[in-house]
């Protein structure tokens, strides 16, 4: 006798369905469908390459991203050093977290939450994460989906050279 859990967890549907999306249709159509679930405008992914960030997807929910746009940020700029460090890294308005006080970019990235992408042999790859100019919450839910694609995600990111 085969057991089923009569009620599977909507988080782990949630994230198989968009990790299917990433297998058949590719990263930037995850990106799109994971962007689709949350009020921000962005959803990226930033890679570390040394003491930089580098964009290398960024989806803008209105299609008029600027080219140049958060494309670079150095580490001890980015609000990715502390996802770094605390594992996750959230704010819904960072011009009043005063975790922020003296940031470069508080008040300009305005809502941030975001997760480490970390590779096989827990390699740090970068972050996965939403972000936009105004204030913007991220339900527990939508984070912990976040977390989920964050898990999956590098199965299908390019690898550096050798």
């Amino acid at each position: 006798m085969v057991y089923a859990d009569p009620d599977p967890d909507p988080d782990d549907a949630a994230v198989d369905a968009l990790m299917a999306v990433a297998a058949s249709d590719g990263v930037r159509a995850l990106l799109v469908r994971l962007n689709e679930r949350v009020a921000h405008r962005y959803t990226a992914i930033y890679r570390l390459n040394g003491e930089m960030l580098r964009c290398v997807h960024l989806i803008d929910k209105t299609g008029a991203v600027q080219p140049g746009f958060l494309a670079e940020v150095s580490l001890q700029d980015s609000f990715c050093q502390f996802v770094f460090r605390d594992g996750v890294f959230q704010t819904e308005n960072s011009a009043f977290d005063h975790r922020l006080d003296g940031h470069p970019y508080q008040g300009v990235v305005v809502s941030y939450h975001a997760i480490p992408v970390v590779t096989e042999g827990s390699t740090l790859f970068g972050t996965l994460c939403h972000l936009d100019t105004v204030p913007c919450d991220l339900p527990d839910r939508e984070l912990e989906i976040l977390r989920g694609v964050a898990a999956g995600l590098p199965a299908f990111l390019e690898r550096p050279a050798a």
